[in-house]
């Protein structure tokens, strides 16, 4: 092992930038059921942090800002940084939406089968149904917010998410990834910006549990398209595609384009 491996020295930035490009040319590869059980395994995991989320946030005395920091650290999704690679033209636009469709699709599937598998286990009903109410009141949250909330959250919180995948990109070790994520994530999680997948997971199980229709339809699809696109934004024109402009623009090329 080579010492400044093991002293924890990051990759450079420039090397990062790389490391992205070809992670992006691997994903956009994948074949698709492996692509689609590993997008529902993501979405159940990120489901599982949204209901972590809700437990710890459940009953706290110990105000706003703790309470969300300790609720924080779970959720996260990066594919957006795939637009490096098609920007390099090592990818083409047919496989950069392929992934993306899949993945989303995906990702809903796990959510989707997390939120059956809590209303089945009764979780709301912890803490003389304390945990039910807050899932409730999160649901109904982000259903209020309006179109331009909805979005600009978005933005940044994939901002936050896709800086959380290069930093730890720039790891060599687990440990090193593990540090790499905790502050980007815990921020987005403590400011309350809005990850379109994990509202897959908030919005079906608030409903769910909704019996005073606090959390309507409308209001819950109008949330879910606009932080999809601020996602979306937020990950390819603010992360993606500076880090491309900065270290990879002179080095396009077209030979691993994928199908």
């Amino acid at each position: 092992m080579k010492t400044e491996h093991y002293l924890g020295e990051a990759y450079s930035p420039s090397e990062i930038a790389r490391k992205v490009e070809s992670m992006g040319v691997g994903k956009a590869q994948l074949d698709t059921l492996t692509l689609v059980t590993l997008a529902v395994l993501a979405g159940a995991l990120i489901s599982f942090g949204a209901l972590a989320f809700t437990v710890v946030m459940t009953g706290s005395s110990l105000g706003f800002g703790i309470t969300r920091l300790l609720g924080g650290a779970e959720l996260f999704t990066g594919n957006n940084l795939l637009a490096m690679a098609w920007a390099s033209k090592r990818i083409r636009t047919r496989a950069l939406v392929r992934n993306w469709f899949i993945s989303y699709i995906g990702n809903l599937i796990g959510c989707l089968g997390t939120v059956l598998l809590a209303l089945w286990a009764d979780v709301a009903s912890l803490g003389g149904g304390s945990v039910g109410d807050t899932a409730l009141g999160i649901a109904s949250g982000k259903a209020g917010l309006s179109v331009g909330e909805a979005f600009a959250r978005g933005i940044l919180c994939n901002v936050l998410v896709c800086l959380a995948v290069w930093l730890a990109m720039g790891a060599h070790n687990v440990a090193g990834k593990i540090l790499a994520i905790i502050f980007p994530i815990s921020a987005f999680v403590i400011l309350g910006f809005e990850h379109s997948i994990a509202n897959w997971f908030f919005l079906p199980y608030g409903m769910a549990l909704d019996r005073e229709g606090l959390v309507t339809i409308a209001g819950a699809g109008t949330n879910l398209i606009a932080v999809t696109a601020g996602n979306i934004v937020g990950g390819t024109l603010l992360v993606a595609s500076v880090y491309w402009l900065a270290y990879l623009r002179g080095e396009r090329r077209g030979g691993d384009n994928a199908s």
